[in-house]
Protein backbone atom coordinates (compact mmCIF):
# COMPACT_ATOMS: atom_id res chain seq x y z
CA UNK A 1 0.00 0.00 0.00
CA UNK A 2 1.75 3.48 -0.89
CA UNK A 3 2.46 5.28 2.43
CA UNK A 4 -0.08 8.54 0.60
CA UNK A 5 -2.89 6.39 0.89
CA UNK A 6 -5.24 7.19 4.06
CA UNK A 7 -7.60 4.11 4.03
CA UNK A 8 -10.77 3.68 6.10
CA UNK A 9 -10.76 1.28 9.01
CA UNK A 10 -13.49 -1.13 8.64
CA UNK A 11 -14.60 -3.29 11.43
CA UNK A 12 -18.57 -3.04 11.92
CA UNK A 13 -19.89 -3.86 14.88
CA UNK A 14 -23.56 -4.73 13.90
CA UNK A 15 -25.03 -4.64 17.60
CA UNK A 16 -23.57 -1.67 18.64
CA UNK A 17 -21.88 0.28 15.84
CA UNK A 18 -19.08 2.46 16.34
CA UNK A 19 -17.50 3.92 19.46
CA UNK A 20 -15.56 5.84 16.93
CA UNK A 21 -16.37 6.98 13.03
CA UNK A 22 -14.25 9.35 12.15
CA UNK A 23 -13.25 10.27 8.41
CA UNK A 24 -10.62 12.59 6.57
CA UNK A 25 -9.75 14.04 9.81
CA UNK A 26 -6.79 16.68 9.76
CA UNK A 27 -4.87 19.05 11.79
CA UNK A 28 -2.34 21.25 11.23
CA UNK A 29 0.24 23.35 13.65
CA UNK A 30 1.82 26.64 12.03
CA UNK A 31 1.39 25.37 8.60
CA UNK A 32 2.29 21.90 8.92
CA UNK A 33 0.32 18.70 8.99
CA UNK A 34 0.61 17.12 11.60
CA UNK A 35 -2.70 14.93 11.11
CA UNK A 36 -3.33 13.83 7.74
CA UNK A 37 -7.12 12.74 6.37
CA UNK A 38 -7.04 10.31 8.90
CA UNK A 39 -10.03 7.89 8.44
CA UNK A 40 -10.75 5.11 11.80
CA UNK A 41 -13.57 3.12 12.94
CA UNK A 42 -13.40 1.36 16.20
CA UNK A 43 -16.48 -1.59 17.71
CA UNK A 44 -17.37 -1.54 21.26
CA UNK A 45 -14.97 -3.31 23.49
CA UNK A 46 -12.43 -3.42 20.92
CA UNK A 47 -8.89 -2.32 22.13
CA UNK A 48 -7.16 -0.48 19.42
CA UNK A 49 -3.35 0.47 18.77
CA UNK A 50 -1.38 3.19 17.34
CA UNK A 51 2.16 3.13 17.01
CA UNK A 52 4.79 5.50 14.87
CA UNK A 53 7.37 7.44 15.23
CA UNK A 54 7.50 10.34 17.52
CA UNK A 55 5.84 13.42 16.57
CA UNK A 56 3.94 11.09 14.05
CA UNK A 57 0.21 12.51 15.40
CA UNK A 58 -0.83 10.08 17.54
CA UNK A 59 -1.39 12.11 20.57
CA UNK A 60 -2.64 14.69 18.30
CA UNK A 61 -5.42 12.38 16.88
CA UNK A 62 -6.38 11.46 20.29
CA UNK A 63 -6.73 14.93 21.75
CA UNK A 64 -8.95 15.17 18.89
CA UNK A 65 -11.16 12.58 19.38
CA UNK A 66 -11.58 13.42 23.05
CA UNK A 67 -12.77 17.34 22.13
CA UNK A 68 -9.51 18.80 23.66
CA UNK A 69 -8.79 19.43 20.10
CA UNK A 70 -11.06 21.11 17.20
CA UNK A 71 -9.97 19.63 13.13
CA UNK A 72 -9.26 21.76 10.68
CA UNK A 73 -11.31 19.56 8.36
CA UNK A 74 -13.45 16.07 8.46
CA UNK A 75 -15.99 14.98 10.20
CA UNK A 76 -17.56 11.96 12.37
CA UNK A 77 -19.13 10.77 15.59
CA UNK A 78 -17.25 9.63 19.14
CA UNK A 79 -19.33 7.87 21.46
CA UNK A 80 -22.51 8.50 18.84
CA UNK A 81 -21.58 12.56 19.51
CA UNK A 82 -20.67 14.66 16.98
CA UNK A 83 -16.84 15.09 17.34
CA UNK A 84 -17.11 19.10 15.72
CA UNK A 85 -20.19 20.07 18.10
CA UNK A 86 -20.50 18.02 20.98
CA UNK A 87 -17.01 18.44 22.65
CA UNK A 88 -18.48 18.92 26.23
CA UNK A 89 -20.47 15.85 26.13
CA UNK A 90 -17.53 13.94 24.61
CA UNK A 91 -15.27 14.52 27.64
CA UNK A 92 -17.70 13.63 29.93
CA UNK A 93 -17.75 10.21 28.83
CA UNK A 94 -14.09 9.63 28.16
CA UNK A 95 -11.30 8.54 30.35
CA UNK A 96 -7.98 9.92 29.36
CA UNK A 97 -4.69 8.92 30.88
CA UNK A 98 -1.98 11.13 29.15
CA UNK A 99 1.74 10.61 28.87
CA UNK A 100 2.94 12.69 31.92
CA UNK A 101 1.81 11.59 35.62
CA UNK A 102 -0.30 14.75 36.18
CA UNK A 103 -1.61 14.76 39.48
CA UNK A 104 -1.16 16.50 42.98
CA UNK A 105 1.89 15.12 44.27
CA UNK A 106 1.75 16.19 47.98
CA UNK A 107 -1.72 14.78 47.79
CA UNK A 108 -2.57 10.93 48.94
CA UNK A 109 -4.05 8.31 46.38
CA UNK A 110 -7.10 8.80 48.09
CA UNK A 111 -6.90 12.54 48.11
CA UNK A 112 -6.56 12.53 44.19
CA UNK A 113 -9.24 10.22 43.19
CA UNK A 114 -11.51 12.29 45.23
CA UNK A 115 -10.34 15.72 44.09
CA UNK A 116 -10.92 13.89 40.25
CA UNK A 117 -14.66 12.21 41.19
CA UNK A 118 -15.48 15.95 41.74
CA UNK A 119 -14.38 17.35 38.72
CA UNK A 120 -16.54 14.67 36.98
CA UNK A 121 -19.41 14.94 40.03
CA UNK A 122 -19.20 11.70 40.67
CA UNK A 123 -22.15 10.61 42.72
CA UNK A 124 -21.86 8.96 45.82
CA UNK A 125 -18.29 10.10 45.64
CA UNK A 126 -16.87 8.77 48.86
CA UNK A 127 -17.77 5.05 48.41
CA UNK A 128 -16.73 5.42 44.76
CA UNK A 129 -13.15 6.18 45.30
CA UNK A 130 -13.34 3.33 47.79
CA UNK A 131 -14.40 0.78 45.61
CA UNK A 132 -11.60 2.24 42.78
CA UNK A 133 -8.81 2.21 45.16
CA UNK A 134 -9.70 -1.34 45.98
CA UNK A 135 -10.52 -2.33 42.30
CA UNK A 136 -6.50 -1.52 41.80
CA UNK A 137 -5.20 -2.79 44.22
CA UNK A 138 -4.47 0.18 46.26
CA UNK A 139 -5.60 -0.34 49.57
CA UNK A 140 -2.81 -0.32 51.35
CA UNK A 141 -0.96 2.63 49.69
CA UNK A 142 -4.70 5.09 49.85
CA UNK A 143 -2.74 7.16 52.31
CA UNK A 144 0.23 7.52 50.36
CA UNK A 145 1.25 10.48 49.14
CA UNK A 146 1.02 10.45 45.27
CA UNK A 147 4.71 12.11 44.87
CA UNK A 148 6.49 9.21 46.47
CA UNK A 149 4.88 6.72 44.10
CA UNK A 150 6.72 4.38 41.86
CA UNK A 151 6.04 4.28 38.40
CA UNK A 152 3.88 1.63 38.60
CA UNK A 153 2.01 2.59 41.49
CA UNK A 154 1.83 6.23 39.78
CA UNK A 155 0.44 4.33 36.72
CA UNK A 156 -2.27 2.59 38.74
CA UNK A 157 -3.60 6.05 40.19
CA UNK A 158 -3.97 7.49 36.83
CA UNK A 159 -6.01 4.76 35.70
CA UNK A 160 -8.04 4.83 38.69
CA UNK A 161 -8.53 7.94 37.64
CA UNK A 162 -9.45 8.33 34.44
CA UNK A 163 -12.21 5.37 35.46
CA UNK A 164 -13.39 7.02 37.86
CA UNK A 165 -16.30 8.32 36.37
CA UNK A 166 -17.62 5.05 34.34
CA UNK A 167 -16.42 6.11 31.01
CA UNK A 168 -17.37 4.39 27.77
CA UNK A 169 -14.16 5.06 26.69
CA UNK A 170 -10.73 4.98 27.39
CA UNK A 171 -8.03 6.66 26.02
CA UNK A 172 -4.46 5.74 27.29
CA UNK A 173 -0.98 7.57 25.70
CA UNK A 174 2.01 5.57 26.05
CA UNK A 175 0.83 5.00 29.00
CA UNK A 176 3.26 2.20 30.47
CA UNK A 177 6.56 4.41 29.65
CA UNK A 178 8.41 3.64 32.38
CA UNK A 179 6.83 1.27 34.66
CA UNK A 180 8.84 -2.21 34.68
CA UNK A 181 7.51 -5.22 33.15
CA UNK A 182 5.67 -6.51 35.60
CA UNK A 183 3.80 -3.16 35.87
CA UNK A 184 3.38 -3.31 32.75
CA UNK A 185 2.04 -6.97 32.48
CA UNK A 186 -0.37 -6.22 35.44
CA UNK A 187 -1.51 -3.11 33.97
CA UNK A 188 -2.09 -5.17 30.27
CA UNK A 189 -4.47 -7.78 32.15
CA UNK A 190 -6.63 -5.04 34.05
CA UNK A 191 -7.07 -3.34 30.16
CA UNK A 192 -8.55 -6.78 28.72
CA UNK A 193 -10.45 -7.40 31.40
CA UNK A 194 -11.99 -3.91 30.91
CA UNK A 195 -12.62 -4.62 27.42
CA UNK A 196 -14.05 -8.13 28.31
CA UNK A 197 -16.45 -5.98 30.21
CA UNK A 198 -17.19 -3.75 26.99
CA UNK A 199 -14.96 -0.88 27.52
CA UNK A 200 -13.57 0.36 24.09
CA UNK A 201 -9.83 1.66 24.47
CA UNK A 202 -7.35 3.22 22.23
CA UNK A 203 -4.25 3.51 23.14
CA UNK A 204 -0.32 4.74 21.48
CA UNK A 205 2.27 2.93 22.69
CA UNK A 206 6.25 2.03 21.19
CA UNK A 207 5.94 -1.59 22.89
CA UNK A 208 5.75 -4.00 20.12
CA UNK A 209 4.91 -6.97 22.48
CA UNK A 210 1.98 -4.51 23.96
CA UNK A 211 0.66 -3.57 20.35
CA UNK A 212 0.75 -7.40 19.70
CA UNK A 213 -1.58 -7.64 22.68
CA UNK A 214 -4.12 -5.51 20.87
CA UNK A 215 -7.23 -6.56 18.96
CA UNK A 216 -6.48 -4.26 15.70
CA UNK A 217 -3.14 -2.00 15.06
CA UNK A 218 -3.02 0.98 13.15
CA UNK A 219 0.62 3.00 11.87
CA UNK A 220 0.56 6.63 11.92
CA UNK A 221 4.17 8.19 9.94
CA UNK A 222 3.96 11.95 9.53
CA UNK A 223 0.46 12.60 10.39
CA UNK A 224 -0.27 9.78 7.35
CA UNK A 225 -2.05 6.56 8.39
CA UNK A 226 0.35 3.73 6.64
CA UNK A 227 -1.43 0.56 7.48
CA UNK A 228 -3.81 -0.92 9.91
CA UNK A 229 -5.87 -4.43 10.95
CA UNK A 230 -4.75 -7.28 13.21
CA UNK A 231 -0.89 -7.81 13.52
CA UNK A 232 -1.08 -10.96 10.86
CA UNK A 233 -3.12 -8.51 8.61
CA UNK A 234 -0.27 -5.62 8.96
CA UNK A 235 2.85 -8.21 8.31
CA UNK A 236 1.15 -10.08 5.64
CA UNK A 237 0.34 -6.56 3.96
CA UNK A 238 4.03 -5.53 4.14
CA UNK A 239 5.14 -8.48 2.28
CA UNK A 240 8.53 -8.41 3.86
CA UNK A 241 11.34 -11.21 3.42
CA UNK A 242 13.60 -11.59 6.08
CA UNK A 243 16.40 -14.09 7.00
CA UNK A 244 18.20 -14.15 10.62
CA UNK A 245 22.16 -14.34 10.28
CA UNK A 246 24.25 -15.16 13.39
CA UNK A 247 27.90 -15.50 13.08
CA UNK A 248 31.05 -14.41 14.18
CA UNK A 249 31.90 -10.37 13.75
CA UNK A 250 28.25 -9.74 12.36
CA UNK A 251 28.27 -6.34 12.84
CA UNK A 252 30.82 -6.35 10.33
CA UNK A 253 28.07 -7.44 7.98
CA UNK A 254 25.72 -5.00 8.65
CA UNK A 255 27.60 -2.17 6.15
CA UNK A 256 28.23 -5.05 3.20
CA UNK A 257 24.54 -6.13 3.47
CA UNK A 258 23.10 -2.79 3.19
CA UNK A 259 24.74 -2.29 -0.06
CA UNK A 260 23.07 -5.41 -1.74
CA UNK A 261 19.87 -3.73 -4.31
CA UNK A 262 17.43 -6.08 -2.71
CA UNK A 263 18.56 -5.18 1.01
CA UNK A 264 15.70 -2.96 2.36
CA UNK A 265 16.59 -3.11 6.26
CA UNK A 266 18.97 -4.35 7.96
CA UNK A 267 17.84 -4.70 11.91
CA UNK A 268 19.69 -5.79 14.98
CA UNK A 269 18.25 -8.37 17.47
CA UNK A 270 21.28 -9.18 20.45
CA UNK A 271 23.48 -11.42 18.40
CA UNK A 272 21.48 -12.13 15.63
CA UNK A 273 20.95 -9.66 12.27
CA UNK A 274 17.42 -10.03 10.47
CA UNK A 275 17.85 -8.58 6.95
CA UNK A 276 14.68 -7.60 4.75
CA UNK A 277 13.84 -7.32 1.81
CA UNK A 278 10.25 -6.98 -0.59
CA UNK A 279 11.72 -9.14 -3.50
CA UNK A 280 12.44 -12.43 -1.55
CA UNK A 281 13.96 -14.19 -4.98
CA UNK A 282 16.15 -11.22 -5.51
CA UNK A 283 16.57 -11.15 -1.90
CA UNK A 284 18.00 -14.74 -1.60
CA UNK A 285 19.98 -14.58 -4.37
CA UNK A 286 21.97 -11.22 -3.13
CA UNK A 287 22.54 -13.04 -0.06
CA UNK A 288 24.15 -16.32 -1.57
CA UNK A 289 27.63 -15.08 -1.76
CA UNK A 290 27.76 -14.66 2.12
CA UNK A 291 25.81 -18.36 2.75
CA UNK A 292 29.33 -19.06 4.22
CA UNK A 293 29.97 -22.28 7.04
CA UNK A 294 31.23 -18.81 8.66
CA UNK A 295 27.24 -17.60 9.14
CA UNK A 296 24.19 -19.55 10.08
CA UNK A 297 21.57 -18.17 7.76
CA UNK A 298 18.00 -18.90 8.69
CA UNK A 299 14.71 -17.87 6.62
CA UNK A 300 12.18 -16.72 9.40
CA UNK A 301 8.74 -15.22 9.60
CA UNK A 302 8.99 -11.43 9.52
CA UNK A 303 7.68 -9.94 12.89
CA UNK A 304 5.83 -6.95 13.81
CA UNK A 305 9.11 -5.29 15.01
CA UNK A 306 10.39 -6.31 11.29
CA UNK A 307 7.48 -4.01 9.55
CA UNK A 308 7.83 -1.66 12.01
CA UNK A 309 11.43 -0.42 10.96
CA UNK A 310 10.27 -1.26 7.54
CA UNK A 311 7.50 1.94 7.66
CA UNK A 312 9.41 4.05 9.82
CA UNK A 313 12.35 3.94 6.71
CA UNK A 314 10.45 4.13 4.12
CA UNK A 315 8.02 6.88 5.46
CA UNK A 316 9.05 10.90 4.48
CA UNK A 317 8.19 13.61 6.00
CA UNK A 318 5.12 16.21 4.95
CA UNK A 319 6.77 19.07 4.32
Amino acid sequence: MSRNTNEKIASKDGKSGYVIDVENITKSFNGKTVVNNVSIQVPKGEIFAFLGPNGSGKTTFLRMLCGLLTPDSGHGTCLGYNILRDRQEIKKHIGYMTQRFSFYEDLTIRENLDFVARLYDVPDRKRKVGESIEKLGMSARRDQLAGTLSGGWKQRLALAAALIHEPKLLLLDEPTAGVDPKARREFWDEIHLLAGEGMTVLVTTHYMDEAERCHRIAYLSFGNLLTHGTVGEVIERAGLATWAVTGPDIAGLIGKLRELPSVEQVAVFGNTLHVSGTEPLSLENDLKPYFTSEYRWERVSSGLEDVFIHLMENSRDNY
